[in-house]
């Protein structure tokens, strides 16, 4: 990931055309990696006591019975999904800048491809030992899902939370074509974020299944107030890029309580607009520098881990309960506890084994095709 120091010294019109200087340090931003690990364990204990469905079936009952007061918080980690859209956007802003379209394509292939397959293969063998877990696939289903267009293609998921991967793709894609290819500058990721809100807006209210496609309305909001926090980091206070934040905060606001919130649910409307209120400004502290001092180095690998623990907590968690609780009779709390700490160590395997070395090969095989 590439990091200028943030300057307001220019005024502003250079600021708008000024591409990132060749050679600058890359640094990373611990806090960042630390925020993701957060909004993964979120995911994770949504998946775990906060939602029913297959995980009941794991306890034996309805989590919100196992653990009454720990999943009544739970059912908010759903939006964990939202941050790490936040997130994303960021990242995406900060690791393109300076690179061409060739670069920004073999990194998020080789940053994505690795720890995948290896998610996918032990989730598919999982399923040939408990079915009532993970469902079983065909083996037609299993090679469209190495491509990571099974969503498109009509094809079962065997990951569950891969839907959220597709969504990334998207706008990887939308980022690549209309600001990586021209050059990353200012004035190119204000522009895209200006003009993917207002179709964002559009699509809300006169938009097809085409247009949802490709424009997200429902997630649009985080990936664009990622941006222009980035925008923030890099260049300092401004007004543009802030007015950014809040308009794609406002909106996103208004979509997560449109998806989440209804009469009956479990769910409180205010404590969404909390939730993700708090994972806007948790970036943004980032984005001013307010967490320069948490540079612990726990947390870069923390931010490592993230991915693959995201990959294999869901179906693989759901597995390693059902054994410890249901089939050791090892208690609630317990389980929980061994099944987060198994996920996470598995992960770190998958990083170590997978994606540290076969990574850069994949890169470089890309670069030499």
């Amino acid at each position: 990931m590439s990091l200028a120091t943030p300057t307001t010294a220019l005024p502003p019109a250079k600021i708008a055309v000024a591409p990132a200087p060749p050679g600058r340090p890359r640094t990373r931003l611990p806090a960042l990696d630390g925020l993701r690990l957060v909004a993964a364990l979120m995911v994770c204990l949504y998946h775990y006591t906060g939602r029913g469905g297959v995980v009941s079936a794991s306890w034996h009952q309805n989590p919100a019975h196992v653990f009454p007061t720990l999943s009544r918080a739970a059912v908010y980690g759903c939006l964990g999904v939202e941050f790490f859209f936040v997130i994303s956007g960021f990242v995406i802003c900060m690791s393109s800048w300076g690179r061409s379209l060739g670069d920004f394509f073999r990194s998020r292939v080789a940053r994505l491809y690795p720890a995948y397959w290896v998610a996918l293969v032990l989730i598919t063998g999982a399923s040939l030992v408990l079915p009532a877990v993970v469902p079983a696939v065909r083996l037609d289903e299993f090679l469209v899902n190495l491509t990571m267009l099974q969503q498109p293609m009509g094809a079962p998921r065997v990951l569950g939370v891969c839907w959220t991967l597709w969504v990334e793709v998207r706008f990887y894609a939308l980022f690549a074509l209309l600001v990586v290819l021209p050059g990353v500058t200012y004035s190119r990721v204000v522009l895209f974020c200006s003009v993917w809100t207002l179709a964002a807006v559009l699509s809300t209210s006169a938009g097809g299944p085409w247009t949802e496609l490709v424009v997200m309305p429902e997630y649009a909001p985080y990936f664009i107030g990622g941006l222009a926090l980035y925008l923030v980091h890099r260049f300092g206070n401004q007004a543009l890029p802030w007015g950014i934040v809040a308009l794609s905060w406002i909106l996103g606001l208004r979509m997560a309580t449109e998806g989440l919130w209804h009469a009956g649910s479990p769910r409180n409307p205010y404590v969404v607009l909390l939730v993700v209120t708090l994972a806007y400004a948790a970036v943004a502290a980032v984005a001013a520098g307010w967490t320069r001092w948490a540079a612990w180095p726990w947390l870069t690998t923390a931010g490592a881990l993230t991915y693959p623990f995201y990959l294999v907590h869901e179906h693989l968690g759901w597995f390693v309960i059902r054994v410890l609780h249901r089939g050791w009779g090892l208690p609630p709390w317990p389980t929980l506890a061994v099944t987060v700490l198994a996920m996470l160590g598995l992960a770190q395997l998958i990083h170590r084994f997978a994606e540290t070395p076969f990574g850069p090969r994949l890169k470089r095989a890309l670069k030499n095709s």
